[in-house]
Protein backbone atom coordinates (compact mmCIF):
# COMPACT_ATOMS: atom_id res chain seq x y z
CA UNK A 1 0.00 0.00 0.00
CA UNK A 2 1.25 3.49 -0.87
CA UNK A 3 1.04 5.63 2.26
CA UNK A 4 1.62 8.88 0.37
CA UNK A 5 -1.30 11.05 -0.67
CA UNK A 6 -1.70 11.69 -4.37
CA UNK A 7 -1.17 15.20 -5.67
CA UNK A 8 -4.93 15.60 -5.99
CA UNK A 9 -5.55 14.43 -2.43
CA UNK A 10 -2.92 16.81 -1.07
CA UNK A 11 -4.49 19.64 -3.03
CA UNK A 12 -7.87 18.80 -1.49
CA UNK A 13 -6.30 18.99 1.97
CA UNK A 14 -4.76 22.38 1.19
CA UNK A 15 -7.98 23.77 -0.28
CA UNK A 16 -10.01 22.75 2.78
CA UNK A 17 -7.40 24.40 5.00
CA UNK A 18 -7.82 27.62 3.02
CA UNK A 19 -11.58 27.53 3.45
CA UNK A 20 -11.28 26.83 7.16
CA UNK A 21 -8.98 29.81 7.69
CA UNK A 22 -11.98 31.98 6.85
CA UNK A 23 -13.72 30.47 9.90
CA UNK A 24 -11.26 30.81 12.81
CA UNK A 25 -11.64 29.81 16.46
CA UNK A 26 -13.69 32.92 17.25
CA UNK A 27 -16.32 31.88 14.70
CA UNK A 28 -16.79 28.41 16.19
CA UNK A 29 -16.66 29.78 19.74
CA UNK A 30 -19.54 32.14 19.00
CA UNK A 31 -21.52 29.42 17.23
CA UNK A 32 -21.06 27.17 20.26
CA UNK A 33 -22.01 29.86 22.79
CA UNK A 34 -25.23 30.62 20.93
CA UNK A 35 -25.93 26.94 20.11
CA UNK A 36 -26.35 28.14 16.55
CA UNK A 37 -25.86 26.30 13.27
CA UNK A 38 -22.72 27.23 11.26
CA UNK A 39 -24.80 28.34 8.32
CA UNK A 40 -22.11 30.45 6.68
CA UNK A 41 -19.56 27.64 6.89
CA UNK A 42 -21.89 24.98 5.48
CA UNK A 43 -23.01 27.36 2.73
CA UNK A 44 -19.39 28.00 1.78
CA UNK A 45 -18.57 24.27 1.59
CA UNK A 46 -21.69 23.68 -0.51
CA UNK A 47 -20.89 26.60 -2.82
CA UNK A 48 -17.42 25.21 -3.47
CA UNK A 49 -18.77 21.70 -4.08
CA UNK A 50 -17.01 19.98 -1.19
CA UNK A 51 -20.20 18.51 0.27
CA UNK A 52 -20.91 16.97 -3.14
CA UNK A 53 -17.68 14.98 -3.01
CA UNK A 54 -19.36 11.57 -3.15
CA UNK A 55 -22.00 12.49 -5.73
CA UNK A 56 -21.12 11.21 -9.23
CA UNK A 57 -20.24 13.80 -11.85
CA UNK A 58 -23.29 12.85 -13.92
CA UNK A 59 -25.46 14.24 -11.10
CA UNK A 60 -23.43 17.40 -10.57
CA UNK A 61 -20.99 16.16 -7.95
CA UNK A 62 -17.24 15.72 -8.02
CA UNK A 63 -17.27 11.91 -8.01
CA UNK A 64 -14.55 11.50 -5.40
CA UNK A 65 -14.01 8.48 -3.18
CA UNK A 66 -14.41 7.92 0.54
CA UNK A 67 -10.67 8.57 0.94
CA UNK A 68 -11.04 12.12 -0.35
CA UNK A 69 -14.24 12.65 1.64
CA UNK A 70 -12.43 11.59 4.80
CA UNK A 71 -9.65 14.11 4.13
CA UNK A 72 -12.25 16.87 3.83
CA UNK A 73 -13.85 16.07 7.19
CA UNK A 74 -10.50 15.51 8.89
CA UNK A 75 -9.25 18.96 7.91
CA UNK A 76 -12.43 20.65 9.15
CA UNK A 77 -11.88 19.24 12.63
CA UNK A 78 -8.11 19.74 12.41
CA UNK A 79 -8.77 23.43 11.83
CA UNK A 80 -10.83 23.67 15.02
CA UNK A 81 -14.18 23.37 13.26
CA UNK A 82 -16.99 20.84 13.66
CA UNK A 83 -17.56 18.52 10.71
CA UNK A 84 -20.62 16.98 12.39
CA UNK A 85 -22.53 20.02 11.20
CA UNK A 86 -22.40 18.66 7.66
CA UNK A 87 -20.97 15.13 7.66
CA UNK A 88 -24.33 13.34 7.50
CA UNK A 89 -24.78 14.34 3.87
CA UNK A 90 -21.67 12.34 3.03
CA UNK A 91 -22.51 9.08 4.75
CA UNK A 92 -26.28 9.09 4.25
CA UNK A 93 -25.68 9.70 0.57
CA UNK A 94 -24.58 6.10 0.10
CA UNK A 95 -28.05 4.71 0.71
CA UNK A 96 -29.47 6.83 -2.08
CA UNK A 97 -26.48 6.27 -4.38
CA UNK A 98 -26.38 2.49 -4.02
CA UNK A 99 -30.04 1.64 -3.59
CA UNK A 100 -32.05 4.53 -5.00
CA UNK A 101 -33.57 4.31 -8.47
CA UNK A 102 -32.64 6.53 -11.40
CA UNK A 103 -35.67 8.79 -10.96
CA UNK A 104 -34.79 9.45 -7.31
CA UNK A 105 -31.16 10.20 -8.14
CA UNK A 106 -32.10 12.57 -10.97
CA UNK A 107 -34.66 14.31 -8.79
CA UNK A 108 -32.54 14.90 -5.70
CA UNK A 109 -28.80 14.55 -6.32
CA UNK A 110 -28.22 17.55 -8.62
CA UNK A 111 -29.93 19.91 -6.15
CA UNK A 112 -28.09 18.35 -3.21
CA UNK A 113 -24.83 18.82 -5.09
CA UNK A 114 -25.42 22.55 -5.55
CA UNK A 115 -26.68 23.05 -2.01
CA UNK A 116 -30.18 23.94 -3.15
CA UNK A 117 -31.37 20.95 -1.11
CA UNK A 118 -29.78 19.70 2.09
CA UNK A 119 -29.77 16.07 3.13
CA UNK A 120 -28.36 16.30 6.65
CA UNK A 121 -30.84 14.28 8.72
CA UNK A 122 -30.92 10.52 9.25
CA UNK A 123 -33.88 9.14 11.21
CA UNK A 124 -33.03 5.77 12.75
CA UNK A 125 -32.61 5.79 16.55
CA UNK A 126 -35.64 5.42 18.84
CA UNK A 127 -36.08 5.78 22.63
CA UNK A 128 -36.88 2.10 23.20
CA UNK A 129 -34.55 0.61 20.60
CA UNK A 130 -31.23 2.44 20.93
CA UNK A 131 -28.52 0.57 19.05
CA UNK A 132 -30.85 -2.40 18.42
CA UNK A 133 -32.19 -0.98 15.18
CA UNK A 134 -34.20 -4.09 14.29
CA UNK A 135 -36.48 -3.23 17.24
CA UNK A 136 -37.64 0.16 16.01
CA UNK A 137 -41.37 0.74 16.25
CA UNK A 138 -42.06 3.77 14.04
CA UNK A 139 -44.46 2.48 11.41
CA UNK A 140 -44.95 3.21 7.72
CA UNK A 141 -48.30 1.90 6.53
CA UNK A 142 -49.11 1.99 2.85
CA UNK A 143 -52.39 3.59 1.91
CA UNK A 144 -52.83 3.83 -1.83
CA UNK A 145 -50.00 5.83 -3.34
CA UNK A 146 -48.66 6.99 0.02
CA UNK A 147 -47.06 5.65 3.19
CA UNK A 148 -48.34 7.09 6.46
CA UNK A 149 -45.67 7.46 9.15
CA UNK A 150 -46.40 7.34 12.88
CA UNK A 151 -43.99 7.02 15.78
CA UNK A 152 -41.06 8.61 17.56
CA UNK A 153 -37.34 9.07 17.00
CA UNK A 154 -34.61 10.36 19.33
CA UNK A 155 -31.14 11.90 18.84
CA UNK A 156 -31.88 12.87 15.24
CA UNK A 157 -29.60 15.75 14.28
CA UNK A 158 -29.98 18.71 11.91
CA UNK A 159 -33.67 18.17 11.14
CA UNK A 160 -34.32 21.90 11.38
CA UNK A 161 -31.34 22.58 9.10
CA UNK A 162 -32.33 20.04 6.42
CA UNK A 163 -34.78 19.86 3.56
CA UNK A 164 -34.67 16.07 3.31
CA UNK A 165 -34.32 13.22 5.77
CA UNK A 166 -33.65 9.54 5.25
CA UNK A 167 -36.00 7.62 7.52
CA UNK A 168 -35.97 4.00 8.62
CA UNK A 169 -39.47 2.78 9.53
CA UNK A 170 -41.27 -0.49 10.08
CA UNK A 171 -43.41 -1.76 7.20
CA UNK A 172 -44.02 -5.26 8.64
CA UNK A 173 -44.81 -5.93 12.32
CA UNK A 174 -41.84 -7.42 14.20
CA UNK A 175 -43.83 -10.44 15.43
CA UNK A 176 -44.72 -11.44 11.87
CA UNK A 177 -41.09 -11.81 10.80
CA UNK A 178 -38.89 -14.90 10.79
CA UNK A 179 -35.85 -12.89 9.74
CA UNK A 180 -35.85 -9.95 12.17
CA UNK A 181 -33.60 -7.91 9.89
CA UNK A 182 -36.45 -7.71 7.37
CA UNK A 183 -39.59 -5.63 7.62
CA UNK A 184 -37.87 -2.23 7.78
CA UNK A 185 -37.86 0.22 4.90
CA UNK A 186 -36.01 3.43 4.02
CA UNK A 187 -37.80 6.54 2.81
CA UNK A 188 -36.83 9.99 1.58
CA UNK A 189 -38.91 12.38 3.66
CA UNK A 190 -39.34 15.90 2.33
CA UNK A 191 -39.33 17.85 5.59
CA UNK A 192 -40.84 20.88 3.89
CA UNK A 193 -44.01 18.89 3.23
CA UNK A 194 -44.21 17.31 6.71
CA UNK A 195 -44.96 20.47 8.66
CA UNK A 196 -47.93 20.17 10.97
CA UNK A 197 -47.60 16.40 11.19
CA UNK A 198 -43.99 16.23 12.37
CA UNK A 199 -43.06 17.74 15.72
CA UNK A 200 -39.38 18.53 16.17
CA UNK A 201 -38.30 19.00 19.78
CA UNK A 202 -34.66 20.20 20.16
CA UNK A 203 -32.66 18.48 22.90
CA UNK A 204 -30.44 20.47 25.27
CA UNK A 205 -27.10 18.65 25.23
CA UNK A 206 -23.56 19.30 26.44
CA UNK A 207 -22.51 19.81 22.82
CA UNK A 208 -23.91 22.00 20.07
CA UNK A 209 -25.13 19.16 17.87
CA UNK A 210 -28.59 20.36 16.75
CA UNK A 211 -30.15 17.11 17.96
CA UNK A 212 -33.85 16.48 18.35
CA UNK A 213 -36.65 14.21 19.39
CA UNK A 214 -39.14 13.64 16.56
CA UNK A 215 -42.83 12.82 16.78
CA UNK A 216 -44.55 11.59 13.60
CA UNK A 217 -48.33 11.95 13.51
CA UNK A 218 -49.60 10.85 10.13
CA UNK A 219 -46.71 12.15 8.02
CA UNK A 220 -47.43 11.17 4.42
CA UNK A 221 -44.63 10.04 2.10
CA UNK A 222 -45.25 9.25 -1.59
CA UNK A 223 -44.64 5.65 -2.63
CA UNK A 224 -42.00 6.84 -5.10
CA UNK A 225 -39.92 8.01 -2.11
CA UNK A 226 -39.35 4.42 -0.95
CA UNK A 227 -35.70 3.55 -1.53
CA UNK A 228 -35.15 0.08 -2.97
CA UNK A 229 -37.43 -2.78 -1.99
CA UNK A 230 -39.90 -2.62 0.87
CA UNK A 231 -38.65 -4.52 3.90
CA UNK A 232 -34.95 -4.34 2.97
CA UNK A 233 -34.15 -1.03 4.63
CA UNK A 234 -32.06 -2.43 7.47
CA UNK A 235 -29.74 -4.10 4.96
CA UNK A 236 -29.42 -0.81 3.08
CA UNK A 237 -28.53 1.02 6.30
CA UNK A 238 -25.91 -1.58 7.24
CA UNK A 239 -24.43 -1.15 3.77
CA UNK A 240 -23.52 2.42 4.69
CA UNK A 241 -22.03 1.76 8.10
CA UNK A 242 -18.49 1.22 6.84
CA UNK A 243 -18.47 4.64 5.16
CA UNK A 244 -19.85 6.21 8.31
CA UNK A 245 -17.16 4.66 10.50
CA UNK A 246 -14.34 5.71 8.16
CA UNK A 247 -15.57 9.30 8.01
CA UNK A 248 -16.04 9.54 11.77
CA UNK A 249 -12.55 8.11 12.24
CA UNK A 250 -11.20 10.90 10.03
CA UNK A 251 -12.98 13.53 12.11
CA UNK A 252 -11.49 12.04 15.27
CA UNK A 253 -8.02 12.11 13.73
CA UNK A 254 -8.54 15.78 12.89
CA UNK A 255 -9.55 16.46 16.49
CA UNK A 256 -6.57 14.52 17.79
CA UNK A 257 -4.14 16.53 15.70
CA UNK A 258 -5.73 19.78 16.88
CA UNK A 259 -5.27 18.73 20.52
CA UNK A 260 -1.68 17.59 20.04
CA UNK A 261 -0.69 20.78 18.23
CA UNK A 262 -2.36 23.03 20.80
CA UNK A 263 -0.88 21.10 23.69
CA UNK A 264 2.62 21.07 22.18
CA UNK A 265 2.56 24.81 21.52
CA UNK A 266 1.24 25.68 24.97
CA UNK A 267 3.75 23.37 26.65
CA UNK A 268 6.57 25.03 24.68
CA UNK A 269 5.44 28.63 25.26
CA UNK A 270 4.30 28.41 28.88
CA UNK A 271 7.06 28.89 31.46
CA UNK A 272 6.71 27.64 35.02
CA UNK A 273 9.42 27.40 37.68
CA UNK A 274 11.83 29.07 35.30
CA UNK A 275 11.54 26.70 32.34
CA UNK A 276 9.09 25.61 29.60
CA UNK A 277 6.24 23.47 30.86
CA UNK A 278 6.93 20.93 28.11
CA UNK A 279 10.44 20.23 29.38
CA UNK A 280 8.82 18.16 32.11
CA UNK A 281 8.45 14.56 30.96
CA UNK A 282 5.20 14.26 32.91
CA UNK A 283 3.74 16.84 30.51
CA UNK A 284 5.65 15.87 27.38
CA UNK A 285 5.13 12.11 27.39
CA UNK A 286 1.29 12.04 27.41
CA UNK A 287 1.23 14.40 24.42
CA UNK A 288 3.79 12.31 22.56
CA UNK A 289 1.90 9.10 23.36
CA UNK A 290 -1.35 10.59 22.07
CA UNK A 291 0.44 11.67 18.91
CA UNK A 292 1.75 8.13 18.35
CA UNK A 293 -1.72 6.64 18.72
CA UNK A 294 -3.27 9.17 16.37
CA UNK A 295 -0.69 8.42 13.68
CA UNK A 296 -1.32 4.68 14.05
CA UNK A 297 -5.08 5.17 13.81
CA UNK A 298 -4.56 7.29 10.71
CA UNK A 299 -2.88 4.40 8.90
CA UNK A 300 -5.85 2.14 9.64
CA UNK A 301 -8.21 4.89 8.43
CA UNK A 302 -6.44 5.01 5.06
CA UNK A 303 -6.32 1.22 4.90
CA UNK A 304 -10.08 1.07 5.44
CA UNK A 305 -10.77 3.90 2.99
CA UNK A 306 -8.58 2.35 0.31
CA UNK A 307 -10.35 -1.00 0.59
CA UNK A 308 -13.74 0.75 0.55
CA UNK A 309 -12.88 2.65 -2.63
CA UNK A 310 -11.71 -0.59 -4.23
CA UNK A 311 -15.08 -2.12 -3.31
CA UNK A 312 -13.34 -4.71 -1.11
CA UNK A 313 -14.68 -5.96 2.20
CA UNK A 314 -13.56 -3.54 4.90
CA UNK A 315 -15.85 -4.08 7.90
CA UNK A 316 -12.99 -4.98 10.22
CA UNK A 317 -10.79 -2.09 9.09
CA UNK A 318 -13.62 0.47 9.18
CA UNK A 319 -14.59 -0.51 12.71
CA UNK A 320 -10.96 -0.60 13.83
CA UNK A 321 -10.38 2.86 12.40
CA UNK A 322 -13.39 4.31 14.19
CA UNK A 323 -12.41 2.71 17.49
CA UNK A 324 -8.70 3.56 17.38
CA UNK A 325 -9.19 7.12 16.12
CA UNK A 326 -11.90 8.08 18.62
CA UNK A 327 -9.95 6.59 21.53
CA UNK A 328 -6.75 8.35 20.41
CA UNK A 329 -8.57 11.66 20.03
CA UNK A 330 -10.02 11.34 23.52
CA UNK A 331 -6.55 10.54 24.88
CA UNK A 332 -5.20 13.63 23.13
CA UNK A 333 -8.06 15.72 24.50
CA UNK A 334 -7.22 14.74 28.05
CA UNK A 335 -3.51 15.39 27.52
CA UNK A 336 -4.31 18.81 26.05
CA UNK A 337 -6.66 19.80 28.86
CA UNK A 338 -4.21 18.64 31.53
CA UNK A 339 -1.38 20.55 29.83
CA UNK A 340 -3.40 23.77 29.88
CA UNK A 341 -4.41 23.31 33.51
CA UNK A 342 -7.00 25.87 34.55
CA UNK A 343 -6.78 27.61 31.20
CA UNK A 344 -8.08 24.44 29.57
CA UNK A 345 -11.45 25.20 31.14
CA UNK A 346 -11.46 28.78 29.85
CA UNK A 347 -13.76 29.21 26.86
CA UNK A 348 -11.33 31.54 25.06
CA UNK A 349 -8.78 28.74 24.65
CA UNK A 350 -11.30 26.49 22.80
CA UNK A 351 -9.96 23.37 24.52
CA UNK A 352 -13.10 22.78 26.58
CA UNK A 353 -15.28 23.07 23.46
CA UNK A 354 -13.26 20.59 21.45
CA UNK A 355 -13.00 18.38 24.55
CA UNK A 356 -16.78 18.09 24.68
CA UNK A 357 -17.11 17.59 20.94
CA UNK A 358 -14.55 14.80 20.58
CA UNK A 359 -15.99 12.84 23.51
CA UNK A 360 -19.09 12.22 21.42
CA UNK A 361 -17.12 10.21 18.86
CA UNK A 362 -16.45 7.37 21.32
CA UNK A 363 -20.23 6.96 21.76
CA UNK A 364 -21.83 7.96 18.48
CA UNK A 365 -22.75 7.14 15.80
CA UNK A 366 -21.87 3.79 17.36
CA UNK A 367 -20.58 3.02 20.84
CA UNK A 368 -17.03 1.73 20.98
CA UNK A 369 -18.32 -1.17 23.07
CA UNK A 370 -20.40 -2.29 20.11
CA UNK A 371 -17.34 -1.97 17.88
CA UNK A 372 -15.46 -4.29 20.24
CA UNK A 373 -18.39 -6.70 20.16
CA UNK A 374 -18.27 -6.69 16.36
CA UNK A 375 -14.54 -7.39 16.34
CA UNK A 376 -14.88 -10.12 18.95
CA UNK A 377 -17.60 -11.96 17.05
CA UNK A 378 -16.97 -11.28 13.36
CA UNK A 379 -13.19 -10.96 13.31
CA UNK A 380 -12.01 -13.11 16.21
CA UNK A 381 -14.75 -15.75 15.94
CA UNK A 382 -15.91 -15.60 19.56
CA UNK A 383 -19.54 -16.20 20.61
CA UNK A 384 -22.09 -13.45 20.02
CA UNK A 385 -22.15 -11.20 23.10
CA UNK A 386 -25.36 -9.28 22.51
Amino acid sequence: MDFNLTTEQQQIREEIRKVCKEFPDAYWREIDSKKAYPEAFVHKLSELGWLAALIPEEFGGTGLGITEASIILEEINHSGGVATACHAQMYTMGTLLRHGNDAQKKRYLPKIATGELRLQAFGVTEPDAGSESTRIQTTAVRRGDKYVINGQKIFISRVLQSDLMLLLARTTPYDELQDKTRGLSVFIVDLREAKGKLEVKPLDLMINHHTNALFFDGVEVPVENLIGAEGMGFRYIIDGWNAERILVAAEAIGDGRWFVERASKYASDRNVFGRPLGSNQGVQFPIAKAYANIEAADLVRFQAATKFDRKEKCGAEANLAKYLASEAAWEAANACLTTHGGYGFAVEYDVERKFRETRLLTVAPVSNNLVLAYLGQHVLGMPKSY
